[in-house]
């Protein structure tokens, strides 16, 4: 051992018990097996980082832009308008009852929060590449903090529909207390999605040219623009199947008193169960390679 290692060595040693704790290296090691363990005592300990990267996620979205927050509106309202004339006016969708503005923009706002948030988050790994390849901290926290800036969209949208239902001369029933808990279920469902699209971005770049297209296809697959009383048996089953179409059909429930989504949306939020615990189990088994495919 050489004089200063030694040296060192005296140092550390002649150091009270709890300064020799503090002064021992922490080694973060992976996880390993079919069933890697979540760590939620390590998630809840970076709580704070999952705010800095949502705010930094805020900052982001609207620097520069001369509508900022605005754009929550903006959005949504052209999409109403579309839908009011094409599905409305010219295929003549019914709406149960609710005019048929308040019903579509009651299936937007949280459509588009999925929307926007299944993107960010697909993105999120990717986005915060240097911090993953140099820096440990749970991987999981990017996807999660991809999520939470669209609530603020969503709350805008929210606050939009109640315009147009004192417009239109609609009023809440007591649906409308249920509405934080389709809020959590839109939320763990956008970051079950989100946590399978960062991972698989991550190694797969096609699913960023793929998303587009692929939420497209989604937005017409989902009771947004007509309500699902339209479909009728097998093919009601297989439209619950898609892990949104309850939470839509429930959220506008809540909000705009449209049909309650019945039995057939157990289906959708236990598919949407499926995708995040299996989504969590792809994340945890990918972890440990991602600065490589970064």
């Amino acid at each position: 051992m050489s004089l200063s290692s030694r040296a060192a060595a005296t140092a550390t040693e002649s150091l009270p018990a709890g300064a020799r704790e503090r002064k021992r290296w922490v080694e973060n090691v992976p996880s390993r097996g079919w069933l890697p363990r979540l760590d939620v005592a390590e998630l809840w300990a970076s709580r704070e980082l999952v705010l800095i990267l949502a705010l930094r996620n805020v900052k982001i979205r609207y620097k520069q832009t001369v509508l900022g927050v605005g754009w929550a509106i903006v959005q949504p309202l052209a999409a109403v308008a579309i839908f009011t004339i094409v599905m409305r006016r010219l295929a003549h969708i019914p709406s149960e009852g609710i005019p048929y503005p308040v019903f579509v923009y009651g299936g937007l706002a949280v459509w588009i929060y999925f929307a926007n948030g299944a993107t960010t988050a697909a993105e999120s790994l990717a986005q915060y590449r240097d911090l993953v390849t140099k820096v440990y901290f749970p991987r999981l926290l990017a996807p999660l903090a991809a999520v939470m800036p669209s609530l603020i969209d969503l709350g805008i949208s929210i606050l939009a529909v109640g315009v147009f239902m004192a417009i239109f001369g609609v009023a809440p029933g007591w649906e409308i207390v249920l509405l934080p808990l389709w809020i959590v279920a839109a939320v763990a469902t956008t970051f079950g999605v989100g946590v399978w699209l960062s991972a698989l971005n991550a190694r797969y770049r096609d699913v960023r040219n793929a998303l587009t297209f692929l939420l497209q296809i989604w937005l017409f697959a989902t009771p947004v623009a007509y309500p699902s009383s339209l479909v009728h048996g097998a093919w009601r089953f297989l439209l619950y199947v898609n892990p949104v179409a309850g939470v839509v059909t429930g959220f506008r429930w809540s909000l705009v008193g449209a049909q309650p989504p019945g039995l057939a949306a157990l289906v959708s939020l236990a598919t949407g169960l499926v995708v995040l615990a299996t989504g969590l189990v792809y994340f945890a088994r990918i972890e440990r390679r991602l600065a490589d495919f970064i």
